[in-house]
């Protein structure tokens, strides 16, 4: 049975801690494989265009070959739950123990998800730990075990692991705060999605 991982948002734009993340949980736990899985239309937020988005990541994953990138979100009409994304994914991953890569934020409101605790047992969750200064990793491991309990109430079982990763503090909103403000964004995103963002003007971003 292979191991693979789903690695789902919004992506808006791909950056370095997001390929941190998922090259860390490849080899924590032994993957085949990591999908990564863009959101169509994040709730919530305004976001680029789907399609700017999903070339960003393409540019950002296509050196590695145990990356690859699901258009599933787009092919599916009405509401995009995770639970269905994890359907439909293992109709074209059969024989596959699956894992969700997550930062712990989201993980922290699974138990609120449509489906949520059902989902929670059907895989195995990697978490990537909030950067909470020196009780990072004690405090992002009291959070888990409360999402966690929160699951076993309800009589479902869920597994979860912390991924070792350094804590780096770039974030998707931070790069877009920089192109508004016209600072530079070498060093936070792969050359690649620089040049995309730059080319295509997104999030009023002028050459430097």
């Amino acid at each position: 049975m292979q191991q693979v991982a789903i690695f789902g948002g919004t992506f808006d734009p791909i950056h370095w801690g997001h390929l941190l993340v998922a090259e860390t949980a490849l080899h924590q736990v032994s993957l085949e494989k990591v999908i990564w899985v863009p959101s169509l239309n994040p709730p919530h937020k305004e976001a680029a265009l789907f399609e700017h988005r999903v070339k960003m990541l393409q540019l950002a994953i296509k050196d590695n070959p145990a990356f690859t990138a699901s258009l599933v979100e787009a092919n599916r009409s009405g509401t995009s739950y995770a639970i269905n994304t994890l359907f439909d994914l293992s109709a074209s991953y059969p024989n596959t123990h699956w894992y969700w890569i997550m930062g712990l934020d989201a993980f922290q409101t699974l138990p609120r998800w449509y489906r949520g605790h059902e989902l929670a047992q059907m895989c195995d969750w990697l978490i990537a730990p909030r950067q909470l200064g020196g009780e990072t990793i004690t405090q992002s491991k009291l959070i888990c075990k409360q999402v966690e309990q929160q699951i076993r109430e309800q009589s479902y079982t869920i597994h979860w692991q912390l991924l070792n990763i350094p804590l780096v503090g770039v974030s998707s909103s931070l790069i877009r705060k920089f192109c508004r403000e016209h600072q530079s964004i070498r060093y936070l995103v792969p050359k690649s999605v620089r040049s995309y963002i730059t080319n295509n003007n997104l999030y009023s971003y002028k050459s430097e």
